[in-house]
């Protein structure tokens, strides 16, 4: 039987965030739900919130996911955030494959990504955001891999606030080259080709994200301003899954091909025990 919310609600939150960090820092998988499942989106965040706390790696981007159309009504938004940590990122080229550890046990998947890096800060406690005041504060946009990761495995299960409790199901950002040129070129124009082992996992662009990447830009900017994290210069922000979420094991790689944009492969691994900050 689930468990309920006491009156408590901070101390639930912490004690969760406890369970999933501890996961991540012994690459541990988990087997149920840490606890009464966060009946929200600002319950879920109070989680995230205590765990980012209970690390001290330097937190260098956001990643954004859409969530489900059929659950849109009943969160009142279409997209969630997570943080990625400085750890977890590493630089990807065409002529080398990444090692990406995944927990075993746990949930992982690679998404194809078209990703923003800031040039400048956000300004605090700004929340309406147009087109073109959040593409002003945007110096390059890169292709990118997210490694989606938890060591619970039912994680994209239980709707959007259990998604976005542990660190938004994000477990790393391979950052590919600068896209040349971005700024002229459509969303149709920015296409990427995702394969798993080699065989054809999914096709799209980035006409394929709602709204664009600078959609979920003007939400993230939006989002970190309400929880007083206004996004900083130098920040990664990753901006949907153009080809699908797919689904990956230790041992497997990963491709994708983003036309003259360049490639990025990576091979998973599994996940080792850290002396200190959350694994991935």
């Amino acid at each position: 039987m689930q468990q309920e919310w006491t009156q408590d609600r901070d101390g639930t939150a912490r004690a969760i965030a406890e369970r999933f960090v501890r996961a991540r820092r012994d690459a541990t998988s988990l087997s149920a739900y840490p606890g009464p499942l966060p009946p929200d989106l600002d319950t879920a965040y109070r989680v995230q919130d205590h765990a980012i706390a209970q690390l001290t790696d330097k937190l260098v981007g956001w990643k954004v996911g859409l969530i489900a159309p059929a659950l849109r009504a009943q969160y009142g938004i279409d997209r969630l955030a997570g943080p990625i940590f400085a750890r977890n990122l590493r630089h990807a080229n065409a002529s080398e494959i990444v090692d990406a550890p995944v927990f075993v046990g746990g949930f992982a998947a690679v998404e194809a990504e078209f990703v923003y890096r800031l040039g400048e800060d956000a300004p605090e406690g700004k929340i309406e955001w147009s087109d073109r005041e959040a593409l002003a504060l945007v110096n390059a946009l890169h292709i990118g891999i997210e490694i989606a990761g938890s060591p619970f495995a039912g994680i994209n299960d239980h709707g959007p606030a259990v998604t976005a409790s542990d660190f938004g199901n994000n477990g790393g950002l391979l950052l590919g080259p600068a896209i040349t040129s971005w700024r002229s070129r459509s969303n149709d124009a920015l296409h990427a080709e995702t394969f798993i082992d080699d065989k054809p996992a999914g096709t799209g662009s980035a006409a394929n994200l709602p709204g664009g990447p600078v959609a979920a830009l003007r939400f993230l900017l939006a989002h970190c301003a309400r929880r007083n994290r206004p996004l900083k210069a130098g920040d990664l922000i990753t901006t949907g899954a153009a080809t699908g979420i797919h689904e990956i094991r230790a041992g497997q790689t990963a491709r994708v091909e983003f036309g003259s944009d360049g490639t990025i492969r990576c091979r998973a691994t599994e996940a080792r025990k850290t002396a200190g900050e959350a694994a991935a």
